[in-house]
């Protein structure tokens, strides 16, 4: 066989010569949409391209984005690392402290911010030493406001060049092609690097696993600075299809589901928080038209099972569950049935829907207990999930303290407990460090939260372990309220009682929020309540 490396450029190319005439577009606030072809976007990537080389970037070098999902990011994601460099996508909901850190740490060299965003650059400037320049991703064609200095307009900077680009083939498919920093719950934000060939062959199995095919109209709700927007943008300009990208309006159901109908998406992807949003606004009297979807994923944290099935049973919003994180680049699992499946009772077809799902092709997993040894496949031990695999991470960038115990003995240890079961799906328990230890016995807080969430009257739950005098630690729920709606703790044990797994799962107490905290990408944010008890905010009767 030739020894033909595998590059994001190869995706690139095949788009701009086969399907020229495919769209992508961009979805702004006013009802004002922005396409343009294949062939358009590969000319302003090419300008790009030149545009970098002229700012001084190099092989090898490091390029922020901070940017929402629009056609400029896109021409970020092919355009820096086509040409050498590696495209450092940060999370601007990051605290600005962690922000400081992971440009410094990245040693970024240019910065591209969207015109939306520049005042939180424009509050740390002073604190970036390694940037040289400053790009403003603008849409309305103006600049901001800023002390940003040197800084130029996106379009103004890549007009001046050649929609042309001769992009290099002679980069090693080991070179780093993105960067992403995990939103760190203790310390500072842990940097994994893509390479080439991990985001080549993770596509692969992004189209094989999810079914995306170039008839497809993919609709991208991750946030493009989220673990490779779970991988969806590379492979859609490689396979070709439509795809659309709702910056601001993500979270403006009324446009979303604008968009799916107008534009007749068939895929999408979000987080639980995503989805909890739009069944809130359908049941509010929203309108819409799911006609065109085949295939949502869910992912990021586990999906309760009541909002899948109302979604699904109610709306005809087709939802399954996947399984990732930004070590995995992040496809892992995914919880397609299996074509023999198809004929089961609904409530065994939604056993397997909401699993994590089944592994991946070309990935190696095994689940493990304290032991080391592995857990049988009977869908009830438990064990923490390690992975290894072409699209696996093998160090954290530039910190070996933390790479050591994480990526021990070759493979990684995502620190999240779950079963398999005879059919190779694995079912999530919780995070090792949410698991609640009470009279020495697990309770899964992933699972508590899901059936209180079923409940009508409860919005969102989380679950926490709370330190108790008898039996170490109990479990504490954190419920908001939906709109008009009351319920009270006892009313919600009594709702418990014939569903959990033993009667000794249902908390003692249940603490009514106006809002329960989450962390950058969208997750409950349970340190943040567990500092919350600690300090006082809230408070638990004593026992």
């Amino acid at each position: 066989m030739m020894d033909y490396p595998l590059l994001l450029r190869t995706f690139l190319l095949r788009a701009a010569k086969y399907f020229p005439k495919k769209e992508v577009i961009s979805v702004y606030p006013n009802n004002e949409i922005f396409r343009y072809t294949y062939a358009d976007y590969f000319k302003r990537t090419c300008q790009l391209a030149h545009a970098l080389a002229s700012l001084g970037v190099r092989r090898g070098d490091h390029v922020a984005s901070m940017a929402l999902n629009t056609h400029r990011h896109l021409e970020l994601y092919f355009g820096v690392p086509c040409m050498g460099a590696a495209l450092h996508t940060t999370n601007f909901r990051l605290p600005l402290h962690h922000l400081v850190y992971i440009i410094n740490h990245a040693e970024d060299k240019v910065l591209f911010v969207d015109e939306d965003l520049v005042f939180i650059i424009d509050a740390i400037k002073d604190q970036l030493p390694t940037i040289k320049h400053y790009v403003i991703l603008s849409q309305s064609g103006k600049m901001p406001q800023t002390g940003l200095k040197p800084v130029v307009l996106y379009d103004e900077l890549i007009a001046q060049f050649p929609e042309s680009y001769d992009f290099p083939d002679n980069l090693s498919e080991w070179d780093p092609a993105m960067i992403c920093y995990t939103s760190a719950t203790t310390g500072d934000p842990k940097g994994v690097v893509y390479s080439h060939r991990g985001l080549v062959l993770h596509s692969y199995a992004v189209g094989c696993t999810l079914r995306v095919a170039e008839n497809d109209c993919a609709l991208h709700m991750v946030p493009m600075f989220h673990a490779n927007a779970w991988g969806g943008p590379f492979g859609c300009v490689g396979i070709g299809c439509k795809q659309v990208l709702p910056g601001r309006e993500t979270i403006n159901m009324e446009a979303i589901c604008k968009a799916i109908a107008e534009e007749k998406v068939t895929f999408t992807a979000g987080v639980p928080t995503i989805w909890l949003m739009l069944y809130n606004y359908l049941e509010g009297g929203g309108k819409h038209d799911f006609s065109s979807l085949k295939t949502i994923v869910s992912g990021g944290s586990a999906c309760p099972r009541f909002l899948m099935e109302a979604l699904n049973e109610k709306y005809g919003f087709p939802i399954m569950q996947a399984y990732g994180m930004t070590e995995a680049s992040p496809l892992a699992l995914a919880a397609m049935p299996k074509s023999y499946m198809t004929d089961w009772p609904k409530d065994k077809l939604y056993d397997v829907k909401s699993s994590a799902g089944v592994l991946a092709l070309g990935l190696e997993m095994k689940i493990v207990n304290e032991k080391g040894q592995e857990v049988k496949a009977d869908g009830r031990q438990w064990g923490e999930i390690l992975l290894r695999g072409p699209w696996i991470a093998d160090e954290y960038y530039k910190d070996p303290a933390r790479s050591k115990p994480s990526f021990e003995g070759g493979w990684f240890h995502t620190g999240d407990v779950g079963t398999i079961d005879e059919e190779g799906y694995v079912s999530l328990i919780d995070r090792t460090k949410d698991l609640v230890k009470s009279g020495g016995e697990w309770i899964s807080s992933v699972d508590l939260e899901s059936l209180i969430m079923s409940h009508p009257a409860i919005l969102e739950a989380a679950v926490i372990g709370i330190p108790h005098p008898k039996w170490v630690e109990r479990p504490l729920c954190c419920v908001t309220l939906r709109p008009g709606q009351a319920v009270t703790e006892e009313e919600l044990k009594v709702y418990l009682k014939d569903k959990v797994k033993a009667t000794w799962w249902i908390p003692d107490h249940f603490v009514f929020l106006d809002q329960i905290p989450k962390t950058s990408v969208g997750k409950f944010s349970k340190k943040e309540l567990r500092e919350m008890v600690a300090g006082g905010k809230i408070r638990v009767p004593a026992e």
